[in-house]
Parts: structure tokens; sequence; C-alpha cells
């Protein structure tokens, strides 16, 4: 397989750190990395640093271990949050009580996609117990709408179920973590934190929960993150029929197609635009990507810092820059 087009595409790009793969079926894997752990400082990347994956935690940890509580048969698509969480919106009626799991993970449960929850002085427990009981996290809307908050609130159903938290299943089922110890990635000089953060997570409401949540505060290697890549794309994450089930279309609207959890192919998705109808994938905010076609039988990764040292004015570089690779990538293959 010759990838140097492909390849050749993130050495053009001008953000410090990146690292890429793509996996086939028949375990055939070629990978590439280029660039800087830490502009600042000019420390060199390796195959050890372990990038912030932001929102690819709710697809890489939180999402394996909901689908696994199905597929046990301790949970169901039907279960509403308050059945697991009783908690939930204990002193109102209607609200986040009476959304389903299938709802959640599917982005339509009705909450915000996003509010400075770092901004309220609590430990974890007391931050989750807000989002679970305060009507201001709630909308009420029924079309799908990208929601941080929902993969919060799975993450606590998944800890309550097993009574452990979140970090410690992770390790077991993912191997990914949320408490790097070997050399990380340097993501934004943040003002607020008064550092430019590498070890530390990006996200400002998952270092407001001490680093660990449903929706954000995971870190791996581009190898680790292959692996569990690969693991969906051969079904050997879970039982075959759970993940096959995840990657249906459960929610719909003129921008988006929602599985559970998982985005699904659109003409202008991020997947590019030579990507099949059975593509799927997910994104996070610090330049991270997983991009899986079953049906042709490769997975693809792509693991960036776009926000080092500063988020802004990087947006518009990423959204290019997966969709010219990953339409790299399909064409390489398709011939």
């Amino acid at each position: 397989m010759n990838f140097d087009k492909a390849f050749g595409i993130l050495d053009a790009s001008s953000i410090p750190a990146v690292a890429a793969s793509i996996v086939t079926a028949e375990g055939e894997q070629v990978e590439h990395q280029r660039g800087v752990a830490n502009r600042l400082t000019g420390e060199a990347l390796t195959p050890q640093h372990q990038f912030d994956l932001a929102s690819l935690t709710k697809v890489l940890v939180t999402l394996p271990e909901v689908l696994a509580l199905i597929s046990e048969g301790k949970l169901s698509l039907t279960t509403t949050v308050g059945e697991v969480l009783p908690e939930a919106g204990w002193m109102q009626e209607g609200g986040l009580k009476t959304q389903s799991i299938a709802a959640l993970l599917s982005h339509t449960a009705g909450l915000k996609a996003w509010a400075p929850l770092y901004l309220y002085p609590a430990d974890r427990s007391t931050l989750i117990q807000r989002v679970l009981q305060e009507r201001q996290f709630w909308t009420g809307g029924a079309g799908p709408l990208y929601s941080d908050f929902g993969f919060m609130v799975l993450g606590a159903v998944a800890e309550r179920l097993r009574g452990q938290p979140l970090d410690e299943l992770a390790a077991k089922r993912s191997g990914l973590t949320f408490n790097p110890a070997g050399p990380a990635v340097a993501t934004e000089t943040d003002p607020w934190r008064g550092q430019t953060l590498q070890g530390v997570v990006h996200d400002e409401n998952a270092f407001a929960m001490q680093g660990v949540s449903g929706h954000a505060g995971a870190f791996g290697t581009l190898g680790a993150v292959t692996d569990l890549a690969r693991r969906y794309l051969n079904e050997t994450l879970l039982p075959p029929p759970i993940l096959r089930l995840a990657r249906q279309e459960f929610a719909a609207n003129a921008e988006v197609r929602r599985g559970l959890g998982w985005q699904l192919s659109t003409l202008d998705s991020f997947g590019g635009n030579l990507a099949s109808p059975e593509g799927y994938g997910h994104t996070g905010f610090t330049g991270t990507s997983v991009w899986i076609e079953p049906q042709r039988g490769y997975a693809i990764t792509l693991l960036t810092n776009r926000v080092h040292p500063a988020r802004h004015g990087t947006a518009g570089e990423i959204v290019r820059l997966r969709r010219e690779f990953h339409d790299a990538v399909h064409s390489t293959l398709s011939k």
C-alpha cells in the first residue's frame, strides 16, 4: 500500500504534531508521524507520546462500556436515565430522567451541547449531580443536538452499574488512560490554568471532573487508538451484533446522521467525499479522529494537536485536512 499522497497532505500541514495510521481487516497496517510534541520546547514526537483524544473518549471509552452493559442484559436502549440514576431530576416532572439510553447515545435527549460547568467550584460527584438535577442543562429539543453532557451522563451510568470509576473501566477494556504517566503531546497554552497543557486534559469541563468524564479526558498513543479502530473494524471489541447496532441510523437531520455514539457517512462528513455510505467515525476537538469503513475493510486514525499552542484560527485547517487525507486514503485503497 502506497500512501505517499495521503501522508504528503499531512506533512504539508502547519499543525505541530501529526500521527496517522491505516489498518485493514486483513491485518496490514501503515503508520506515519511527523512534527514535534511541543512546539515551544522543541520536544521530539515519538511513538510513545500520548495524544489528548478529546471527544474520541465518547466512542473509544464510554460507548464500549455502555454497549457491553446492553450486550450483558444489564441495560437496554429503552432504559431511562431515572431507572439507573434515580437522583436525576428527582424534584422535577419529566426532563432528563425520562430520557432513554438510546436518546443519550444518539444525541437526541434534549441536553445542551455545552456550558461552562468548570466555572462551578465543586468536586466531581457534585458536578455530575448538577448536570443530572439542574434544568439549565436541559433544552428539551427533539432533534439531534451533539451534547457533551449526554455522554457525561452515560459515563455516570456505566460507573453506577459497574461500581467502578470510568478510568478503571477504560484501562481494562480499551487500554486508554485518563492519567498519562508517559510522554504526552502538548495542547493549548491556557490562560485560565496558567500553563501550556501537556499530560493535562485540554477540555475544561473534563478537567473540572478531575480529568475523568464520559465525554472527554482519555489519552492514547497512535498504537493504542489504532488497535481500538482495528477491533471495531474486525468486530472483536464486543459481540458483532451490538457493534453493528451502534452503526445503524438512529437520528438524522439536514446536516448529520447519527448512530449510537457514531457519526454516520454523509456527502459532507469529515470522512471525505469518497467515503462509502456505510462508513462511520468520530472526531475530537484537539484534532483527533477515527474513521471506519466496514464494507471496504479498513480504518483510518488521525491524531493531531491542532490546538497547540492556541485553538484560535485552526478549526478550518483541521476540517480541510481530515477530508483531504481521508479522500487520499480512499482513493488509494479503491484502486
